[in-house]
């Protein structure tokens, strides 16, 4: 994940702000939170401003997720993405075990530990293939960002080096 988070920062680094690469990156499937704390570092960012920039991008897209990704789904099965789509829900429910057998509070700990294959784009697609009400995810999730921020923070800027 590093190179292609140090590829995207050398990339939009002259293009836009510090702040918006923050921004766009934190919104990037796969990459997300923990890929945003990560350009910060690169981008020699303080650390709460880049925390909030990087909490706001990656819950953006969340309530579109959760409120529209199964008609989104539905439609593009229709077209020639229907093998990607496939593909993205059988991931989302082979990673959906703990949020199934523990509700809620598995979908905050599925989003807030940062390990890979976790987080708030997979965290919302299991929501969804598992009937969560939108008010019963939306809360878990940005709790769980909010906790995985903090993870990656103390890692990306080295807090815990200052720590031990």
């Amino acid at each position: 994940m590093t190179g292609i988070v140090q590829t995207m920062v050398e990339f939009l680094r002259y293009r836009v702000s510090k702040e918006l690469v923050v921004f766009i990156i934190s919104m990037i499937p796969i990459l997300e939170l923990r890929g945003s704390l990560i350009a910060a570092g690169f981008l020699k960012m303080r650390f709460f401003s880049t925390y909030l920039l990087a909490v706001l991008g990656n819950m953006l897209p969340i309530p579109f997720i959760l409120i529209f990704i199964d008609k989104i789904f539905l439609l593009l099965k229709k077209t020639p993405l229907k093998n990607t789509v496939t593909r993205i829900e059988k991931r989302a429910a082979s990673k959906s075990d703990i949020i199934e057998k523990y509700g809620k509070f598995g979908l905050f700990l599925f989003v807030a530990i940062p390990i890979p294959g976790t987080g708030a784009w997979t965290g919302s697609l299991a929501a969804v293939m598992l009937r969560m009400k939108f008010k019963d995810a939306i809360l878990p999730i940005f709790l769980g960002v909010l906790t995985a921020g903090l993870i990656m923070s103390l890692i990306s800027f080295g807090i815990i080096k200052q720590i031990i």
